[in-house]
């Protein structure tokens, strides 16, 4: 059976049109259309129903998310949110509903489940200790496959990050990969998409959205204040995307690794 079929059979119309949208390494994404106009988006892959749960956790929070329809089997129905240019308002919104979701705590770090971004796992097995958490479940991973220089430099971090991080900030639900295009503006509103939640500091979040960018001064009228040192410890929380960007597209994205590892002084 077609997943146009199965989609047809779950929401009682069939499929009038469906267009391919850019995806990412997770999952194939499309605009589907049903004949009795209603319009969805659709996501096939096998962590669907993982990322189906981390919505739901992040919707219980209040923050705003589209709204899961129907999910079955490595497919995955959401509400069709119509995409504009992002508005002073809407940077408010996107720092609103961060502040709440990042307001929601859990009882450790990590979150129940592994994740992944194409083939680079995201190991998510709890911890108590922050730094540990990091070096651990977030740095140590690529020693493996870097070359020797930059793995060496990685492990010397890794040994060091108590210098550098907290023991113990408040485990808040993280999106896990918010760079701006994981932002989806509609209107005045911001919807968080495509989330790889666990528990941890909230400054993660913050970092991966000032890796590529900055945000909108409107995103910290609507963010809550941020705790001092903070630009300190950002390279050492930018350095994990820029880790996953090195392993999954290549020898283009060593120079922002080594830029990053040279502001640690590492």
């Amino acid at each position: 059976m077609t997943w146009q079929v199965r989609i047809a059979k779950a929401l009682g119309a069939p499929v009038s049109d469906a267009r391919p949208l850019q995806g990412g390494e997770l999952s194939r994404v499309f605009r589907v259309d049903l004949a009795d106009g209603r319009r969805v988006a659709v996501k096939l892959g096998a962590l669907v129903g993982a990322e189906e749960r981390m919505l739901a956790a992040m919707q219980a929070t209040g923050a705003a998310v589209p709204r899961a329809i129907w999910a079955e089997d490595g497919l995955l129905c959401l509400e069709w949110l119509d995409e504009t240019r992002p508005s002073p308002d809407g940077w408010q919104a996107l720092g609103e509903t961060l502040a709440r979701l990042h307001a929601v705590r859990g009882p450790r770090y990590g979150w129940d489940a592994d994740y992944a971004f194409g083939r680079v796992r995201i190991a998510n097995a709890p911890c108590d200790s922050w730094p540990d958490f990091w070096a651990d479940r977030r740095l140590m991973p690529f020693v493996p496959d870097l070359p020797a220089p930059l793995a060496r430099r990685i492990e010397a971090l890794a040994l060091r990050l108590p210098e550098h991080l907290p023991a113990s900030p408040a485990p808040a639900l993280l999106h896990g990969d918010l760079w701006t295009g994981n932002a989806l503006f509609s209107g005045d509103q911001a919807y968080l998409i495509d989330p790889a939640c666990y528990h941890g500091h909230d400054e993660v979040d913050l970092a991966m959205l000032e890796l590529f960018g900055r945000p909108d001064a409107g995103f910290w009228a609507g963010y809550h204040a941020c705790d001092p040192g903070r630009e300190a410890r950002r390279p050492v929380y930018q350095l994990w995307p820029a880790l996953v960007h090195l392993s999954l597209f290549g020898v283009g994205y060593r120079g922002l690794v080594e830029g990053l590892l040279d502001q640690l002084g590492a």
